[in-house]
């Protein structure tokens, strides 16, 4: 199965001056948890979630309306492209415990994402135990250590 089976499409981005206060209202009217920030030439250059917002601004007392989202997100991103098998994207996603992989074309442009969501969703084509397994090493649930 490939990636551009299971993934969202789509995908809402921002720029790297966007203000932090804009990035959350984005969020909330499209229920989503995180949004790739890109560049002028629309390639993916950071990325935001609900927690980066939390723990970067709020918890650091910095004022929502004048931080930038290049100010928080995360770089390094790791993305994938439409055409990898889903076995290689969720090694991904579980290697580097993340729940969201932005999936890109051969330009770096954003063209849709990959979600553990889509994961669950794609059970009945991936198989449950295989679904269940990367699930549980992004939540690295199996570790042995109490986490509290």
């Amino acid at each position: 199965m490939k990636v551009k089976d299971c993934m969202c499409e789509n995908v809402c981005c921002v720029k790297p001056e966007t203000k932090i206060s804009e990035v959350a209202k984005l969020m909330n009217e499209k229920h989503i948890g995180c949004i790739p920030v890109c560049d002028n030439n629309n390639c993916i250059c950071g990325i935001l979630t609900d927690r980066d917002i939390l723990l970067r601004t709020v918890a650091c007392d910095k004022d929502c309306c004048n931080t930038t989202a290049s100010e928080i997100m995360s770089t390094n991103v790791c993305t994938c492209k439409e055409d990898d098998e889903m076995t290689n994207a969720e090694s991904k996603m579980a290697s580097n415990q993340i729940r969201r992989l932005p999936v890109c074309d051969q330009n770096n442009h954003v063209i849709g994402i990959l979600t553990i969501g889509d994961l669950a969703h794609s059970e009945m084509e991936l198989g449950q135990d295989h679904v269940c397994t990367t699930i549980s090493d992004i939540c690295n649930c199996n570790t042995g250590k109490n986490n509290g």
